[in-house]
């Protein structure tokens, strides 16, 4: 009997939206499509990169870490998601929220600082074109890309530390659909105050400060393309970084939104959809973004295509 109370004690309730049971079923679809075209999306951006020489660049060498970030990051909830939809009792073991926890907060820190780097690509790519193989040299590339991954990968370890310390008290229902700090932090019977305002600042370092970098960078961007005498040439830049201005907007905003605003009990819901918004929709939208307004890449998928065909002849 103490085995099986200990096994239960190590488990959490993910509350999502039980109490709204008309909500699952379209829920269930929405995440099992998302989840499907972002694994396609993101691995056929992931294979065009690399299987086509004419994308070996700065701009799509970060497009790829990026793809494959949102591959990881949505794999890390939305199975455990799918599961629990379908499933009359809803839980994960306190292993599988520790994982979860460690790989969703280590990925989104990544890509905080990713977008930033690929907004730096862009501004020297088109601010300073001469210097820019210069600039953007491989062993540059890689070093830039290392630095997101491991800024990322340690915050995720400090945060999680620092939020799997508080004492539970044998609170186990988790009102979300995946383990989340702030939806940790409300599950501990002790003033949190120190780990929210910790949370604070580290969003502030990992959200506000790359987002106001990059904003810096396309006012500089949009001064130097409104130099360029050619429409061509000024409609392929603004092509180019549109689109990642788009992703930007919907990553950051949301983010934002879920960790810079004051905690309030009626946002709760709300809160819910935009982590959802950032953690799902977001890594579906971005392959979608970088295809629909990228000539380049719709022309290495084509070519990539008619390769397959013709080596089956």
């Amino acid at each position: 009997m103490s085995v099986a109370n200990e096994s239960i004690s190590r488990e959490f309730i993910l509350l999502g939206f039980s109490d709204r049971p008309w909500l699952e079923l379209p829920l269930f679809v929405v995440f099992l499509v998302s989840y499907i075209l972002t694994i396609f999306g993101n691995m056929m951006i992931i294979l065009v990169s690399r299987l086509d020489s004419k994308l070996h660049t700065p701009m799509y060498f970060f497009l790829t870490n990026l793809s494959l970030l949102d591959l990881c990051y949505t794999t890390s909830t939305v199975p455990q998601m799918l599961i629990n939809i379908c499933s009359t009792r809803k839980v994960i073991s306190y292993g599988g929220c520790v994982a979860q926890l460690f790989i969703f907060l280590a990925l989104g820190s990544t890509e905080c600082f990713l977008l930033g780097v690929m907004s730096f690509d862009r501004f020297v790519a088109i601010c300073r074109p001469l210097h820019y193989s210069v600039i953007m040299h491989q062993r540059r590339c890689l070093q830039l890309a290392a630095a997101c991954w491991i800024s990322g990968f340690s915050n995720s370890v400090l945060q999680s530390t620092w939020t799997l310390q508080m004492p539970l008290c044998g609170h186990k229902e988790v009102d979300h659909f995946f383990c989340e700090v702030p939806a940790l932090l409300k599950l501990s019977c002790v003033d949190t105050t120190a780990n929210e305002a910790e949370l604070f600042f580290i969003s502030v370092l990992f959200l506000l400060i790359p987002v106001t970098l990059i904003l810096i960078s396309y006012a500089f961007i949009v001064q130097a393309v409104l130099r360029i005498r050619s429409a061509e040439g000024r409609r392929k830049a603004f092509g180019t970084c549109g689109s990642h201005l788009i992703v930007v907007v919907l990553f950051y905003g949301t983010a934002i939104y879920m960790y810079l605003q004051p905690p309030s009990p009626t946002s709760k819901d709300r809160g819910k959809m935009v982590s959802l918004f950032y953690g799902i929709i977001t890594p579906m939208l971005n392959p979608l973004i970088y295809t629909l307004r990228n000539k380049e890449v719709k022309g290495a998928f084509k070519r990539l295509v008619t390769r397959i065909i013709l080596s089956r002849k």
